[in-house]
């Protein structure tokens, strides 16, 4: 098949169908993995930074939070973006409620079942009006609102913008940076402008013919895209039209991982042939006019791009490349507190030359998950340090750590089949 593709979002009126929820909530809720171990609270004897006083954050993340009230999700997507969703609320829940003077409260759709977070407040939500009534008084009580959601459909940036709109106060992406980490054709077109280096793309919608301007293979992303979701992957401009796609996307020339086919003209099969480059991401603590980056990630990928999870540390020069060309990227953006995450590929040349920036996450993502294991302090207790403008330092064991989308930190020993493991 020349043209890969997967996922989908789909809005309705009447919301997820019952048959679609249950099996969504089962596979996002079902933690036992014959490879993995659970990820669970970390104790921390010592929190390095002065306790903030009384402080009350609200954590909302979106599919387990009431977000499928809004409409229809495909059933395959929910699982993945809620199994992902629980791992980032159960982890940094759980580090926040570890700093004495924090108080924690969440969000629970009341159809997850006996699933809840542990050790903190959680607050069921039976239906759309329940869900926003809830939102709405716990952003203006708390002194911090971090909202865990999705890009698409304007997710992040409704729940965001509704979270100032009731006096509350954001850690994670301003407004101006998650308006233009939403769109990733503008995203690529700005930094581009900012000379940091981005894939070779163009806005195009499903069912054009495909440009002659780019290099194949290429991949096609929605605009408002996250966590590999909806991408289609063009090994040549000969293949089939796809059917019309009616939400609007980048395509872009894809750096990822060799193509050989045979069906592709010559110019675009020598194109093809190149070692393989490594997907990896950079997460960053903000703070006032200050970015603190945390260790470079190593992203574990399929053949088809869907996101598997990931691994630290990186070789030393790796990890030196990598946080070189994020903080590049984010020095360009609109400032934001919390925590950032941006999403490269590490090219062949050892120079750096061939590295890209593929995307720029304003919120928290699944690295989280990762470096929350790895660090010796409490990565929550940290964030409120960076946002009250302390310099923040922050060190992480030398061991290899390999964590699930899920959030099940893995043996290395016992890696599932399948994951994209370029130049590991």
């Amino acid at each position: 098949m020349m043209v890969q593709g997967h996922g989908s979002f789909n809005r309705k009126a009447n919301g997820l169908r019952e048959a679609d929820f249950a099996q969504a909530v089962g596979l996002a809720v079902k933690r036992e993995h014959p490879l993995a171990r659970p990820y669970a609270s970390t104790p921390y004897p010592l929190i390095p930074y002065p306790c903030p006083p009384a402080m009350h954050v609200f954590i909302y993340e979106y599919v387990t939070g009431g977000g499928l009230f809004n409409g229809s999700w495909h059933a395959s997507d929910v699982a993945s973006l809620a199994a992902e969703g629980r791992a980032m609320c159960e982890s940094v829940s759980a580090d926040f409620a570890a700093v004495e003077t924090v108080q924690v409260t969440c969000l629970r759709d009341a159809r997850f079942g006996d699933w809840a977070p542990n050790g903190y407040r959680s607050m069921d939500v039976g239906s759309r009006e329940d869900r926003d009534a809830a939102f709405d008084r716990c952003a203006a009580e708390a002194d911090w609102t971090l909202v865990i959601a999705p890009e698409l459909g304007g997710a992040l940036a409704e729940r965001c913008r509704r979270v100032i709109e009731r006096g509350g106060r954001l850690l994670g992406g301003s407004l101006a940076c998650i308006d233009l980490a939403s769109d990733k054709q503008a995203t690529a077109e700005h930094l581009a402008r900012s000379g940091v280096p981005v894939p070779h793309g163009v806005r195009f919608s499903l069912g054009q013919p495909w440009p002659l301007s780019l290099r194949y293979p290429a991949v096609w992303k929605p605009l408002d895209g996250a966590g590999s979701q909806g991408l289609w992957i063009v090994e040549h401009r000969d293949v089939p039209l796809p059917a019309p796609e009616p939400r609007p996307g980048r395509l872009e020339e894809l750096h990822l991982r060799p193509y050989s086919s045979p069906h592709a003209p010559r110019e675009e099969s020598r194109h093809a042939q190149r070692d393989e480059a490594i997907p990896a991401s950079v997460s960053f603590l903000c703070g006032p006019g200050r970015h603190t980056p945390l260790p470079a990630c190593r992203q574990h990928l399929t053949n088809d791009l869907r996101y598997l999870g990931g691994s630290l540390p990186l070789t030393p020069a790796l990890a030196e490349r990598a946080t070189m060309l994020a903080t590049r990227a984010v020095a360009t953006l609109p400032e934001s507190l919390g925590f950032f995450g941006v999403d490269l590929i590490l090219g062949a040349a050892a120079d750096g030359q061939d590295d890209l920036i593929i995307e720029i996450n304003p919120r928290l993502t699944t690295s989280y998950v990762g470096l929350r294991a790895a660090c010796r302090q409490n990565l929550a207790a940290a964030m409120l340090a960076t946002v009250a403008g302390q310099v923040c330092e922050v060190s992480f064991r030398d061991q290899a750590i390999e964590f699930l989308a899920d959030g099940s930190l893995v043996s290395p020993c016992n890696r599932p089949a399948g994951i994209h493991d370029a130049g590991r």
